[in-house]
């Protein structure tokens, strides 16, 4: 059994799978964003995938029952609660990740090359010094304006003179008229 993991090459695509995904989701997410619900749920959902991927590499599988898998998972993002766009990326990135590591019939060095160029594209694109000049913060209101929706830019106006910044733009997440609560996702620049 240790003797068929280590012929299979499954021991060091692992570790380049979990050295990887932990500069990604550890060192790069989380150190950015602080949020450490995601860091867990992107890690183990990681090491999931490299589990069944690892498997389902090494049997009989047809590309077809690939697509299969893959419209499983896109009901996950149906069945709970919104993510926002980094997040979503940061877990599709974590599960890509262990794609590219437990696949067999690619040589290490590809894969270490291909995960390398995920990991660049990620410090790179998603790096502060590159959108610096626009941040965005999730905030509740515990009222609703009455121009929340009617009127955006008196709506922009308004927040940027209760926040102290230049609302760039904003949007509605959830209204709440029964305890009169907004929460709104703002993009603004310092």
């Amino acid at each position: 059994m240790v003797t068929d993991l280590l012929d299979s090459g499954v021991v060091p695509r692992f570790g380049i799978d979990i050295v990887a995904m932990t500069a990604l989701i550890f060192g790069l997410y989380y150190r950015r964003y602080r949020d450490k619900e995601l860091v867990t749920a992107a890690s183990l959902f990681n090491v999931f995938a490299f589990g069944v991927l690892t498997i389902l590499s090494s049997v009989e599988f047809s590309l077809a029952a690939g697509f299969g898998l893959f419209a499983i998972l896109a009901l996950f993002t149906l069945r709970s609660e919104q993510i926002s766009k980094i997040e979503i990326t940061y877990f599709f990135g974590s599960v890509a990740i262990a794609v590219i590591c437990s696949i067999h019939g690619t040589t290490l060095p590809f894969v270490l090359v291909v995960v390398g160029f995920v990991l660049l594209g990620a410090y790179v694109f998603d790096h502060p010094r590159i959108l610096k000049s626009v941040d965005g913060i999730k905030i509740t209101l515990d009222k609703i304006d009455p121009d929340t929706l009617s009127d955006p830019a008196k709506m922009r106006a308004g927040l940027s003179e209760r926040l102290g910044v230049e609302v760039m733009s904003y949007q509605i997440l959830a209204l709440n008229y029964i305890t009169d609560m907004a929460q709104i996702n703002v993009y603004y620049r310092k």
